[in-house]
């Protein structure tokens, strides 16, 4: 049983420090406000975010900002185990109860926080083990330094072996209009059927990224969209996503402030059922069976 509610959108905060646009401090509050006064109030963290430092340039701009805990959630993720910025020899993954525990600590004194609404174990790992995860979420819930537990990347016999053990409330998955396997795969289904609330990272899929075959039939559909709905071609794509029924949660990583603006458009917008199907045909490359 889900405790938190999550925005509608929430924004990511992979690009906002070292690893690309190495915001100041300033920036980064900025930003928060302009996120938080269009609703959008949860913010999606890992520890790896700026090889381990974007969590604390987060907590002193949060700090700074001074926005009330309650105004706003906070999601981070653990588990991987970088080379640059910890000395391991192998990048790698590590959910013994102990580094968890570490993990989750840590985080809470980077981000300034006596608890993360949401943690996420952040890829699965062919060596976790189901009673030690369980072990170490009984123990940060009890202590009320984590809120709810889910998963990241998990496919559903992976979120089966853990969910087996303790609830999972989350499972944050890549999921667009380019990459919409998920719906097909069972993933959506089966959250569906077991409560699970899932999340989409590059909600946006590779739309404005790759020029390809795939990409130029959605530009092309997308063109005529926007004149319909009268919106841009970010907000017809987490429209898309938002409309299929599991309840998707977009997780947009934008630092724009106008893309910000509209974004939680996208929630508001009504889209027609022959045009989401339009999408997907066009990213398909051809028509529903």
């Amino acid at each position: 049983m889900r405790k938190t509610t999550l925005s509608p959108v929430i924004a990511g905060t992979m690009n906002w420090g070292d690893w690309d646009k190495k915001l100041t401090t300033s920036e980064m509050v900025h930003l928060m406000n302009i996120c938080i006064e269009n609703k959008i109030t949860t913010f999606d963290h890992a520890d790896i975010y700026g090889g381990y430092t974007t969590e604390a340039q987060f907590g002193k701009a949060f700090i700074e900002s001074k926005i009330s805990r309650d105004k706003l959630q906070l999601i981070s993720k653990c588990g991987i185990q970088l080379t640059h910025g910890r000395e391991n020899k192998v990048k790698h993954y590590d959910y013994s109860k102990k580094y968890i525990i570490e993990s989750v600590e840590n985080s809470l004194k980077n981000l300034q926080t006596d608890y993360l609404d949401v943690l996420l174990l952040h890829r699965p790992s062919p060596l976790m083990q189901a009673d030690e995860i369980a072990e170490a979420v009984l123990k940060l819930k009890s202590e009320r330094k984590i809120i709810d537990f889910g998963l990241s990347n998990f496919t559903n016999s992976q979120t089966e072996l853990i969910a087996q053990k303790t609830d999972v409330s989350y499972n944050q998955i890549q999921f667009s209009a380019t990459q919409h396997e998920p719906m097909l795969d069972g993933s959506l289904d089966y959250m569906q059927a077991h409560d699970i609330r899932p999340m989409s990272w590059n909600p946006l899929g590779t739309v404005f990224r790759e020029d390809n075959e795939q990409t130029r039939r959605l530009k092309k559909l997308l063109v005529a969209l926007v004149k319909k709905y009268g919106v841009g071609s970010d907000t017809i794509l987490l429209t898309w996503i938002l409309k299929h029924p599991s309840n998707v949660i977009p997780v947009a990583g934008t630092v724009n402030i106008a893309r910000i603006q509209s974004l939680m458009k996208a929630v508001e917008l009504e889209m027609d059922q022959q045009d989401w199907f339009a999408i997907w045909t066009e990213s398909m490359g051809n028509e529903v069976p």
